[in-house]
């Protein structure tokens, strides 16, 4: 039982305050832009505690932990109330749907966004004073009878580009190679000053995920020099942070992109259950690999938020982008069914997570073993 406590409490440790910065995003846009937010709520559901500010705004803490939300004046998925020509002058001009088109799409993005730049932060002051995990992308070694030595690749070449990206530490060939198992990738290296540009197809390797289940990852067979910590000045340690957000964002857009295309299991996707898991896992590595969690998990939440689908920031960016193409919003049926749909998609998904969640607990993989 104290296990399991202790796993909830270190879930909420990193995902409350990433909820909280998504939120105070869309708030501060939201308020920079002379919109009126009625209700800021970390989590769903009953309220545990509270305060309203002087402005009016209800600053709460929700019984189901999972997201949070911001409630604007004037606020509606389906458009401007049909309420609206009853609003004052003094409401029509605090109210989110009064505001520009640029103003509310800004709004909608700021949650995503106020993720990402949480990121970028994490990773400067990380770099700044701990340093920044830091290998040569040079290779020190080539396994015998590996994918990189059948690619050609030899001792002391140094890898300059990795499936399209480019590359300055052995850190990213290692994560962009773990995304192809059994995939080609096109691989640029630099030997004794001159550019070779090789084609190799990782070795599929399955390994624990620490969760219970199986990982599918790619392996080149190659290994870099010993692993140090660069410590950089604070403009250098953002440049770097910048980069790696880049680097995190491409190699999770990949991910995706490979499971709804099924080069990937779309078993290796986790919800709430995991999501504690590795972040009770993360604790026990230490303080900087918990940091570096929660910044990887901003990311993926921003990135989940941009999606394109209605109920999702990304699906009202959708409706805001059309609305600009054809100088007029989506007819209201359009939307509803959009809705709808969207509404159909998240709840699937999460159940599906959900389920993978479950499956890979040890208790229910020894019930499955009994059964079957």
């Amino acid at each position: 039982m104290g296990g399991v406590i202790e796993t909830i409490f270190w879930f909420l440790v990193v995902l409350t305050p990433l909820v909280f910065i998504h939120e105070f995003g869309h708030y501060w846009f939201a308020r920079r832009n002379g919109v009126k937010v009625e209700v800021f709520s970390v989590g769903f559901g009953r309220e545990l505690f509270g305060y309203t500010d002087k402005s009016g705004t209800r600053w709460k803490f929700s019984l189901i932990p999972f997201g949070g939300y911001v409630k604007m004046f004037g606020q509606s998925d389906l458009g401007p109330d049909e309420d609206e020509a009853d609003l004052t002058e003094a409401e029509r001009e605090v109210a989110f749907h009064s505001k520009k088109l640029s103003q509310k799409a800004m709004i909608v993005a700021a949650g995503p966004l106020a993720n990402l730049l949480f990121a970028i932060v994490v990773f400067t002051v990380l770099f700044a004073t701990a340093g920044q995990p830091f290998t040569p992308a040079t290779v020190s070694e080539v396994v015998p009878d590996s994918a990189a030595e059948t690619a050609g690749i030899e001792a002391g070449d140094t890898f300059t580009e990795v499936a399209g990206r480019s590359i300055e530490r052995f850190e990213e060939v290692q994560q962009l190679i773990r995304l192809h198992p059994g995939i080609p990738v096109n691989i640029t290296v630099d030997r004794n000053g001159r550019n070779l540009n090789l084609i190799a197809t990782p070795t599929v390797t399955v390994v624990p995920d620490g969760l219970g289940d199986e990982a599918r990852l790619g392996v080149l067979g190659v290994r870099g020099v010993e692993r140090a910590y660069e410590r950089h000045s604070i403009p250098t340690a953002a440049w770097q942070s910048v980069r790696e957000t880049v680097r995190l964002v491409s190699v999770t857009v990949t991910a995706i992109g490979q499971m709804f295309g099924g080069e990937r299991s779309a078993k290796e996707l986790g919800g709430p259950v995991r999501i504690a898991q590795m972040s009770d896992s993360a604790a026990d590595a230490g303080i900087v690999t918990l940091i570096i969690f929660a910044a990887f998990l901003s990311i993926n939440l921003g990135l989940i938020n941009l999606l394109p689908i209605p109920l999702l920031d990304g699906g009202h960016l959708l409706f805001y982008a059309y609305e600009a193409l054809v100088r007029r919003p989506p007819g209201r049926w359009a939307q509803e069914f959009g809705l709808k749909i969207g509404l159909v998609f998240v709840l699937g998904l999460m159940l599906f997570a959900t389920f993978n969640d479950i499956a890979r607990l040890p208790v229910v993989q020894r019930i499955v073993s009994l059964i079957t």
